[in-house]
Formats: structure tokens, sequence, C-alpha cells
């Protein structure tokens, strides 16, 4: 996302984890920041007027989503509160539908593939 009045650039990427593991999400919190580090670097090399920054949206492979995780990250793209269930709800029914994908092919003996 861009915000050219702040001269601000956040970076967003999604990720799926394992949540069988309590740390899922610090691991993988980590593992995104330091896949990016260089882009950001980067990107801050290039223009040093500018703020870059990455966040990083963790799910689990079974549906886990940390709530208080998902909405500070919301509030740090200033999503307005009255938004933010509404967002995490679209996120979690997305989560929902794509596991219902999955075991249907599984069931069926389908290849898994998404549009």
């Amino acid at each position: 996302m861009i915000n050219k009045k702040h001269r601000t650039l956040h970076m967003l990427e999604f990720k799926r984890s394992s949540d069988r593991n309590e740390d899922f999400l610090r691991v993988k919190e980590h593992e995104a920041n330091e896949q990016h580090k260089s882009i950001i670097e980067a990107l801050q090399a290039a223009a040093p007027e500018w703020t870059f920054k990455q966040i990083n949206f963790v799910e689990g492979s079974r549906g886990a989503v940390v709530e208080d995780d998902f909405y500070n990250k919301l509030e740090k793209l200033n999503v307005q509160a009255g938004d933010k269930d509404r967002i995490l709800f679209a996120h979690v029914h997305r989560i929902c539908e794509a596991h219902d994908t999955i075991m249907q092919k599984k069931h069926t003996g389908s290849k898994i593939g998404f549009p």
C-alpha cells in the first residue's frame, strides 16, 4: 500500500504455516522479514526520502488466525476500527473456502489448483 502524502510504502506479505506449534506466528514472521529484507534495503537505498515497511499476515494451515495480531496489523495500515471486524471475517471466510476446496479435491481425487 502506498501513501504518497506520507511517502510510505507498506509491503504486505501473506504466509501460511503449520499452526500445530504455538510459536508458528513468530517463526513465520521472522521468515517473511528475512525473505524480503534485501528488497526493503534496496528500496530504501533507491528512495531514502521514503519509508518502507513490511507487514506480514500469517495464518495457520488449519485456519488459525491470531486475532490480536491481525487487528494490530490492520491498525498499522490505518484501517478504521469499524472495518476491522468485517475484514477479519472476510479473511477467515476465504480461508475456510480454500480449505473446503482442498478437502473436496482430496475426496474426489482431483488435482488441487486455485484460480
